[in-house]
């Protein structure tokens, strides 16, 4: 197939029964890339998947670095902009086919690769210029480089046509969600905790129209940027949410954090480092400071903030939950499940008790959107992302 005429090429894996697809994730969290391997038949509410293979490698330190000097106004440039593009499209290449050799397969039993890149900026508000008003966004990672890598069609850059139609840009797997956690009998509430927490409220017996999706807040980012401040890089995060569980909840400096005014907004609403990066966690560590913290009194409540921002979104703008379905890193921190367990009091599951492992859950999503591409399905949910329509997220490289 590889000698194939690239249009025909499409047309060829529009028709197949089943389509064997690469999915790669890296999340605002940039702990590494994470993989899959499926197979996908079908597809809209026909499709079915297998999971393969799954693997997350870790980004070398030297690219690590260089990737958060870009979420940095200050130290960021143009330049470095331009250049990490391409790395990241080498290292992705290269990091797929390296997952392919140790999964037993060849490129060319892969019929497609789905990328969503790394975020680097994220603008959800409309900003104006000479007369024209638009949101927008930027992931970098270039698909290019890994289809001339691989030799295979890549489809990539999501968020930028949901965008165009009036949307935020995400949160983008809310249609995947609903493919796969839709339920006649129950309502379900997907929680994924990443660098950002983000939710899909699926009620039951939903159709598309009926999906409601947002991000509730920061995740796991401003854990993660205290531990790495206060033990001088020696841990890169809460492990398991030992050190929360050791302090204790701060009620002063956690209500000056439900004060952030992302919390109460309503839908749609997405967010970032934008918000809650560096220079918050900067004003954390002072209002923190200011109130005689310990380390672990510290953790624990922007732990706590983690909690309390889903928990508010959950009462203020979701109808009824039956069931939560946990994702993303902080279905690990203990401190975290214990806390919305404790506030919701209704079952919380996690993505394997689907069969889905969760390191896979991410990359997956890709998948399955960029099967709905070939296929010139709309894969975006508009009451998720506030876009006008309904319409084909994803740019194809052949």
């Amino acid at each position: 197939m590889m000698l194939m005429n690239p249009m025909d090429r499409l047309m060829w894996l529009r028709k197949k029964d089943s389509r064997l697809i690469v999915g790669l994730m890296s999340g605002t969290s940039v702990d590494g890339v994470s993989l899959v391997l499926v197979r996908v038949w079908g597809c809209g509410l026909s499709t079915k998947f297998k999971i393969i293979a799954y693997r997350t490698y870790p980004y070398p330190p030297e690219i690590r670095t260089r990737i958060f000097e870009l979420f940095d106004r200050e130290r960021s440039d143009v330049e470095k902009i331009c250049f990490m593009n391409f790395i990241l499209g080498e290292f992705y290449a290269d990091m797929i086919n390296a997952f392919l050799d140790q999964a037993g397969f060849n490129p060319e039993d892969v019929d497609l690769i789905a990328s969503h890149g790394q975020t680097i900026y994220h603008i959800p508000h409309l900003r104006e210029l000479a007369g024209y008003r638009t949101r927008s966004t930027l992931q970098i990672g270039e698909p290019c480089v890994i289809a001339e890598r691989t030799g295979l069609p890549v489809v990539a850059d999501f968020r930028p046509r949901d965008i165009a139609a009036g949307g935020h840009g995400a949160p983008i797997i809310a249609y995947v969600d609903y493919i796969i956690f839709r339920s006649v009998e129950k309502s379900r509430a997907v929680q994924n905790i990443g660098g950002i927490a983000n939710v899909t409220y699926l009620p039951k017996n939903c159709s598309v129209d009926d999906v409601v999706a947002f991000d509730t807040g920061p995740g796991n980012m401003i854990i993660d940027a205290v531990v790495r401040r206060m033990t001088n890089g020696a841990l890169q995060y809460d492990v398991d949410g030992k050190i929360a569980l050791k302090g204790k909840v701060s009620r002063e400096l956690l209500d000056w954090l439900l004060r952030h005014p992302f919390i109460r907004k309503r839908p749609p609403k997405t967010t970032g480092r934008e918000e809650f990066g560096e220079d918050f966690v900067e004003r954390v560590m002072s209002k923190a400071s200011e109130l005689g913290l310990s380390f672990e009194d510290i953790v624990a409540t922007v732990t706590a903030f983690t909690v309390e921002s889903i928990v508010y979104n959950y009462r203020t703008f979701l109808g009824e939950v039956d069931e939560v379905i946990l994702g993303g890193g902080g279905a690990y921190n203990l401190a975290i499940v214990r806390g919305l367990r404790d506030k919701l009091k209704i079952p919380i599951l996690t993505h394997e008790d689907f069969g889905i492992p969760e390191q896979a859950k991410e990359p997956l999503g890709m998948a399955l959107l960029a099967n709905e591409t070939i296929m010139g399905n709309p894969n975006n949910v508009p009451r998720a992302t506030g876009a006008r329509k309904r319409i084909v997220m994803g740019k194809i490289i052949l």
